[in-house]
């Protein structure tokens, strides 16, 4: 079976698609037409893209920008024309002003709960532990975390029809893989459970920031905050590469390091889809095919 290295995110009512040299967004519109629109990707990111360690960095803060960008496109098809902070102050720059501020929210809120927190809550053990096994319970306090927000945005409505549409990404992409015919009645049949997710990608980011940050010790809070800022980009490269490398292969090893990516796609973040949405996720990914078959290769 083939491994593609196209993959995807679920919007509000649509789907974007990122291919090795463009990227679709495809949105089932109210009136239950679906909106397309297919661009290139910037060329000097794609050469990053074949850079190892680079390219992690590289690829998480262009797919929030893409992402972002996305979700901002998608929703305005659903928002009431009323206007708001942004389109009163900052007019025709009112969508790029908005989604540089989300960006910028998005981060210090991860930061916030995935790192901080964390390490704020870790600073009240005051058993006589190793340098590492504060950062292994500040690890294991962030997983606990990361939970807790799945289980709260997985029991939200909205929320359950976007984690619909990342079931009719993920089977989409199954069916492309496998060399069928996309069409809705084969990609149905498909799982939606997919191991190569980037649920998987930050499941593996929180187990890769247990081993870096237990290197650095465990100094005082303002040195700790400021390791972990500073050390970010290196967890992310690291995490993209082991990601990249179990992905490539198929054993009973690698078939173990993915099981807990899908256990969480599978109660969390992904459910089943119905037609219409695979109608948009077919569309997206039909748009950013390569024309060349071995383009796409993971």
């Amino acid at each position: 079976m083939k491994k593609t290295t196209i993959g995807g995110q679920a919007l509000i009512e649509g789907i974007l698609m990122r291919g090795p040299s463009k990227y679709s967004i495809a949105v089932r519109k109210p009136d239950q037409e679906i909106d397309l629109v297919v661009k290139d990707l910037e060329n000097n990111k794609i050469n990053l893209m074949k850079i190892p360690f680079i390219r992690g960095v590289v690829s998480l803060f262009d797919s929030m920008k893409l992402g972002m960008d996305a979700l901002m496109y998608s929703a305005s098809f659903y928002e009431d024309d009323s206007e708001n902070f942004f389109d009163k102050h900052f007019k025709n720059n009112a969508r790029k002003v908005e989604n540089v501020f989300s960006i910028i929210a998005s981060v210090a809120l991860a930061l916030l709960f995935f790192f901080f927190i964390p390490t704020f809550l870790t600073s009240f053990v005051k058993l006589n532990h190793s340098s590492f096994s504060f950062n292994l319970i500040e690890g294991m306090i962030r997983i606990i975390i990361f939970f807790a927000y799945l289980f709260i945005v997985s029991h939200s409505k909205d929320m359950k029809r976007v984690f619909e549409y990342h079931g009719a990404e993920h089977k989409s992409i199954y069916c492309y893989e496998q060399g069928l015919d996309l069409t809705v009645e084969n990609v149905r049949k498909q799982s939606r459970l997919h191991p190569r997710c980037g649920t998987s990608f930050l499941f593996t980011v929180m187990i890769i920031s247990i081993l870096v940050l237990g290197l650095v010790g465990w100094p005082n809070p303002l040195m700790r905050m400021l390791y972990r800022i500073i050390l970010l980009p290196v967890i992310v490269s690291i995490s993209y590469e082991i990601n990249r490398l179990i992905g490539k292969y198929d054993n009973t090893i690698t078939a173990l390091l993915v099981k807990p990516g899908l256990w969480v796609q599978k109660y969390f973040t992904v459910r089943e889809p119905d037609d219409k949405m695979i109608e948009v996720a077919i569309l997206a990914l039909k748009s950013v095919i390569p024309e060349k078959e071995d383009e796409d290769l993971w």
